[in-house]
């Protein structure tokens, strides 16, 4: 069977087969497709951009390197999504991240105003950014994950239950204590 990458979209239900070994065309097809996602994903995860960027490289390198270990078990999207959270967390735990101060440039988090846009509007937009980061740094890392997932990746109890490996029920019960804490530190911020 012969499938292209193209035909794997993020609404697909069933699972797929891919074509071993994933030819360069089809993984530039998927990388566009997935890497701003996987990107952003890293992002909230990591907290800095160029560690983001490098992981979302290191992701999709190793998705080059390994598609033809992809199982077709889950979605295409929740197996990427599984080797980002794999890679952040391996990361977040290693030497250089415990040791090393980040130097990463505060401008990536605000806004440029466009042509339309008050200063004002700017400004509140990059307050309320900023807000809403140091909350979610407050949070437990599953706690963070959990969140990132529902809101940022849009991801279903179900979807969001096969990657952290727990019961559908579980994502719902940790979300719901997830976000209570969330508005906790958020009105702490103000």
């Amino acid at each position: 069977m012969e499938l292209l990458v193209s035909e794997l979209s993020v609404e697909q239900e069933q699972p797929v087969q891919p074509r071993v070994p994933l030819e360069p065309e089809e993984f530039a097809r998927l990388y566009e497709e997935h890497s701003r996602a996987i990107y952003y994903l890293a992002l909230r995860f990591l907290g800095d951009p160029q560690k983001a960027e490098d992981a979302t490289h290191d992701v999709f390198l190793k998705v080059y390197r390994k598609f033809n270990e992809f199982r077709g078990e889950s979605s295409l999207r929740t197996w990427l999504y599984r080797i980002t959270i794999n890679h952040c967390h391996n990361l977040r735990q290693s030497w250089q991240n415990r040791n090393l101060v980040t130097t990463a440039d505060e401008s990536v988090w605000e806004n440029t105003a466009g042509p339309a846009e008050s200063p004002l509007r700017v400004l509140e937009t990059k307050e309320l950014g900023e807000r809403i980061q140091k909350a979610l740094d407050g949070l437990s890392a599953e706690y963070r994950l959990l969140l990132l997932l529902v809101a940022d990746a849009e991801l279903s109890y179900d979807e969001i239950a096969e990657l952290t490996k727990q019961s559908a029920d579980a994502v719902r019960g940790k979300l719901h204590r997830a976000r209570k804490a969330f508005a906790v530190l958020f009105q702490q911020t103000a």
